[in-house]
């Protein structure tokens, strides 16, 4: 199971690219193979729709390794298709505005987030384990304090 990041339609093959946690992987899908269910999947998947799928793991002629399928399901169908693999999020803008999408399409952003995250929860077990105690201060208050503050 995974999402489908990219999708290649040859009339009655089709190539999809399939992400998840651990990678990519192809998935090789043929009409003779898939029978009336392979019109569906050329006409219902999009990119970024959770599909899962079973199948025997071969090697394709050009030695991709790939997942011949025998059978799918739609998992999750996504609300829209991911932006394109090779025009998609350039726009540092737009990039921070859809955090969301820039995770799932760039490996190495997500890397950096997961980074993050492992020394954030590292530092907060080591600091825990000593004894401190976490306390959370607001640094961006909209009521200003200090010589700024208004009396009553």
């Amino acid at each position: 199971a995974g999402r489908i990041m990219a999708k290649r339609v040859f009339g009655k093959l089709a190539f999809f690219t399939l992400q998840d946690e651990t990678g990519n992987i192809q998935l090789h899908l043929e009409k003779k193979r898939l029978g009336d269910s392979f019109k569906n999947i050329k006409a219902w998947v999009d990119s970024g729709d959770i599909l899962g799928v079973r199948g025997t793991i071969r090697r394709t002629d050009k030695g991709e390794l790939s997942v011949y399928a025998k059978e799918w399901t739609m998992l999750t169908k996504s609300a829209a298709p991911l932006p394109d693999k090779w025009h998609g999020l350039t726009d540092i803008t737009k990039r921070y505005r859809s955090r969301h999408l820039d995770l799932i399409v760039n490996p190495a952003v997500r890397d950096t987030f997961r980074k993050r995250a492992v020394i954030t929860s590292t530092l907060r077990r080591t600091l825990d384990a000593l004894g401190f105690l976490e306390i959370e201060t607001p640094v961006l208050n909209s009521q200003p304090g200090g010589a700024e503050a208004k009396p009553f």
